[in-house]
């Protein structure tokens, strides 16, 4: 129940999810009630939901998180009962659980204040006090968790001297499995417990990962798999069927992530071919008889099932937009999280029924994106686009997305929804460096890194220009994470294209970055750069923000999390003072918590500096409330 990107925010797995009774067919008549809050905070406030995750042995109990009680906990669902009950409760929330196949217990992540580091709890699904689950496993950052039969479990840690991955069972002392300097993580458990798949970069490349098969009563390797440098192979999950050797693997031969069938026991792999373009996630029903596919492309995803025994691929019926979560039940029924970027998420099932009501007032609906294809110099860049009311040229937010390895998609997001409504076009841009365009796209930005996003990024800012969507004087450059890092970047190397800057939890000076970032971080940036900041320097530097701060001549925001372990404080407060010395216009928003807040009145304030700063800066933005 976590999203997985290099920096992608912690919190992202709610992140735009507001679930409502509106769907594609229309919105709930409740959309109609007067509300004294603005929309942008009402689609904020409003209840946000993951897709319920299930144990495979008690398929009616169920665990999902919410924000209905001001920030992401964890809760609990039993289908039988219809009960729904909170089970976690700390100041900075929780977004990372699962739950035991017996359903008898739910697993979370105790961190401090956002921080990432911190121990696994357990918990009775039922009622009773959370308990540490591994009480000598030391404290690291997560690394994988997979949960099997009779108590057992397969915990993946990380910290300066690199990742361990430990057996814990009930009245016995955890057993190391795994350990290794470079970056690694537990994928997958088999039905009976008794492998386990990792993926890890001995080879030094955490971002083309390797596949191990450990045995879970000694570690010692039964299966490997890996394609050599430059294509990655991940364990996606084992069949769940008892006795079943085949695990599911995702590789990228032919340059996109693709699937095939590794048997175990054998080593034979059997390439799965799926005639669809883009790409494709899956992850088996529970009779193992057949695939649910996640198809993605071009910034929309819907589902397929595919019979393994015939190889036939038959759509599902999804409605247009993003299916970003989906699970298929013992009885074959899918059930699915959708939205699109005019209508907030729903959680569905094939059988035409909505799952969950969240309650509470409904978020309101925002306006749909078009799509843009603009030539750029390394090939077509596909962004998306969303307009306010009324003729162009608009004050113009290029809003950069994270990762880099994630993609903009057309699905709802309350901060578009915003500054949408404060008179803005919003503009995202799936520059090289992103995923869901194939393996070559996503390591475009290898050469040269940030600087190539740049160049995709000033390629559709030309055109939207251009064709009288963005006003030239009124462009402002935003995003979070590594969006914030390529914000600070294009003020400095593209001066005269930006009015305005806005920076979230950024890396702006990544040689201090490197050394205070968690390991697994570190593993990813090496990976990156072909190295550390002492084995490959000038590129360190070149890519840096803080080599480029004298050329910045725009105001610029800076919102930073006190206790980020993927962009630490340290390196934010270095460009900071560079900014200061020079004079130069900058504001800094500082908060109590981690790479973002879990926290929703947090959020709130946060967007509202954001707006702000913007309306108090750059003509013909609406001040909103």
């Amino acid at each position: 129940m976590t999203e997985g990107s290099a920096r992608a925010n912690p919190s992202g797995c709610l992140d735009g999810a507001v679930p409502t009774t509106a769907g594609p067919a229309g919105p709930h008549p409740s959309l109609t009630q007067a509300s004294a809050m603005p929309e942008w905070e009402r689609r904020f406030r409003a209840v946000r939901m993951s897709l319920p995750e299930w144990a495979t042995e008690a398929p009616g109990r169920c665990i999902y998180l919410s924000n209905a009680s001001g920030r992401t906990e964890v809760y609990s669902w039993d289908r039988s009962t219809g009960a729904r009950r909170r089970l976690t409760d700390r100041p900075a929330g929780t977004s990372e659980a699962a739950i035991s196949p017996d359903g008898a217990s739910v697993w979370w992540f105790d961190d401090t204040d956002g921080d990432e580091l911190g121990v696994w709890m357990r918990q009775p699904f039922d009622a009773g006090v959370a308990e540490p689950a591994a009480p000598d496993v030391a404290a690291g950052y997560p690394a994988g968790l997979a949960l099997g039969p009779a108590g057992l479990a397969v915990i993946g840690r990380s910290d300066e001297a690199g990742t361990s991955i430990h057996r814990v069972g009930p009245g016995h002392p955890a057993v190391t499995l795994y350990r290794h300097a470079e970056d690694a993580g537990v994928a997958a458990l088999s039905r009976d417990g008794e492998l386990v798949a990792i993926t890890h970069s001995e080879h030094g490349d955490s971002r083309h990962p390797a596949l191990r098969v450990l045995r879970v009563a000694d570690g010692a390797a039964v299966a490997e798999l890996w394609d050599g440098p430059g294509r990655g192979v991940e364990p996606v999950e084992f069949a769940p069927v008892p006795g079943d050797p085949r695990l599911l693997v995702r590789h990228e031969r032919r340059g996109r992530p693709e699937l095939l069938m590794l048997d175990v026991a054998t080593g034979e792999q059997t390439e799965l071919v799926i005639d669809l373009p883009g790409e494709v996630v899956a992850e088996f029903y529970p009779d193992a008889a057949g695939l649910l596919v996640t198809h993605e492309h071009q910034g929309r995803a819907e589902l397929h099932r595919l019979d393994l025994a015939t190889g036939r691929v038959e759509p599902l019926g999804t409605p247009a937009g993003v299916v970003s979560e989906a699970t298929a039940r013992p009885d074959g029924t899918v059930e699915f999280r959708w939205s699109s970027a005019a209508w907030p998420p729903v959680l569905l099932a094939t059988s035409g029924e909505t799952l969950l009501e969240p309650g509470g007032e409904p978020a309101p609906p925002s306006v749909p994106v078009t799509d843009a294809w603009v030539p750029g110099p390394g090939g077509t860049i596909h962004a998306l686009v969303a307009t306010p009311a009324g003729p162009g040229p608009h004050p113009t937010l290029f809003l950069v997305h994270g990762g880099p390895t994630w993609h903009d998609c057309d699905e709802f997001s309350p901060t578009v929804a915003a500054w949408v409504d404060a008179g803005l076009a919003v503009v995202r841009v799936n520059y090289r460096g992103s995923t869901g365009y194939g393996s070559a796209w996503r390591d475009a930005n290898e050469a040269r890194v940030g600087l190539t996003e740049l160049e995709d990024l000033a390629a559709v800012r030309a055109w939207a220009v251009e064709c009288g969507l963005a006003d030239s004087d009124r462009c402002v450059l935003a995003g979070g994470s590594w969006g914030g890092f390529l914000t600070l970047l294009g003020l400095g190397t593209q001066p005269e294209l930006w009015a305005l800057g806005v920076a979230a939890v950024p890396v702006a000076d990544y040689v201090a970055a490197y050394e205070d970032e968690m390991e697994s971080l570190q593993a990813f940036d090496r990976a990156l750069f072909g190295g550390s900041p002492e084995q490959v320097p000038d590129r360190y530097r070149e890519s840096s923000p803080l080599s480029y701060v004298d050329a910045v001549r725009v105001p610029v925001l800076v919102l930073a999390g006190e206790n980020d372990p993927r962009c630490p404080i340290r390196q934010i407060e270095n460009y900071l003072a560079a900014l200061a010395q020079r004079g130069q216009a900058h504001e800094v928003y500082r908060f109590d918590a981690g790479h973002g807040s879990l926290v929703v009145d947090e959020q709130v304030r946060q967007m509202r500096a954001e707006l702000d700063f913007c309306a108090r800066h750059l003509a013909g933005v609406r001040r909103i409330g």
